[in-house]
């Protein structure tokens, strides 16, 4: 292990053998990634000091100043040091509805190109789902979209594939489903939906229209979800689970760091 705290295994964004431009800097970040592998129960000095191959004093002024800037805190119960809330921002921050249009442009387009459908990204908004993006294929599409336009959660395929990777109560269950289905009959819906990794509509927008989608995990709760669009006629069942194996294999190295696709997907 180098002065640095590199450990010879292969971190994000430097190779084993790569040297830090500045070393200070290089030992926040290195405190940060083991701060965040360690989770909510943090770790004490001493042994984040060991893990790191750096020495107590100098790595207690980094923390301090992490911790002045937010990004590590330190529990008053058991002075573990854990990981503050400016760092876990950061990825909300990254991960906003703003900014995942162009995050995930490349995926969409990449769906497209797969599949020759018509592909959505869209984002919870109340009791509705909303449309962020879309990608066209080359060939027509016979259903009307456009970005910004909302549709009821409860009966889109956007809207299953996000609330299977919610807690939800049965008042809130209750709400999504309104007067569109029954509250009995959407929770099967996203019972199944959880179980296969993806979420299905046919025909309930729009006559001659399905529609398959994905939730796109952070920590295991969906903040999005992509979806493809296609003529009933080509949504299958044998078609179905064809594009859900693509999305297993194509998609997940296209998206930004932080999100994954559901295990069972694959």
């Amino acid at each position: 292990m180098d002065r640095a705290g590199h450990d010879g295994t292969d971190r994000p964004g430097s190779s084993p053998d790569a040297t830090s431009p500045m070393g200070s800097v290089d030992k926040a970040l290195l405190a940060l990634q083991e701060l965040s592998a360690a989770g909510t129960g943090g770790l004490p000095l001493a042994d984040l000091a060991q893990r790191l191959g750096l020495n107590k004093t100098s790595l207690h002024r980094t923390l301090a100043a992490l911790r002045f800037r937010g990004f590590a805190d330190q529990d008053a119960a058991t002075g573990h040091y854990v990981l503050g809330p400016a760092a876990t921002a950061l990825a909300s921050s990254y991960l906003s509805e703003e900014n995942l249009p162009s995050l995930l442009q490349n995926a969409l387009t990449s769906l497209c190109a797969q599949t020759d459908e018509l592909v959505h990204l869209g984002v919870l908004s109340g009791a509705e789902i909303l449309y962020l993006d879309k990608v066209e294929p080359a060939r027509p599409v016979r259903v009307w979209s456009a970005v910004g336009r909302r549709q009821p959660a409860a009966t889109t395929g956007l809207g299953r594939a996000i609330l299977s990777r919610r807690s939800v109560d049965p008042a809130s269950l209750a709400w999504f489903a309104g007067d569109r289905l029954p509250a009995e009959r959407l929770a099967q819906i996203l019972d199944l939906s959880r179980s296969r990794g993806y979420a299905t509509e046919t025909e309930e927008n729009e006559v001659g229209i399905s529609c398959l989608a994905v939730p796109l995990l952070r920590d295991g709760a969906a903040i999005a979800a992509m979806s493809i669009t296609a003529p009933s006629e080509r949504m299958t069942d044998a078609r179905r689970t064809e594009l859900a194996t693509t999305i297993a294999r194509e998609i997940p190295p296209l998206l930004p760091a932080g999100m994954s696709l559901p295990a069972e997907l694959g």
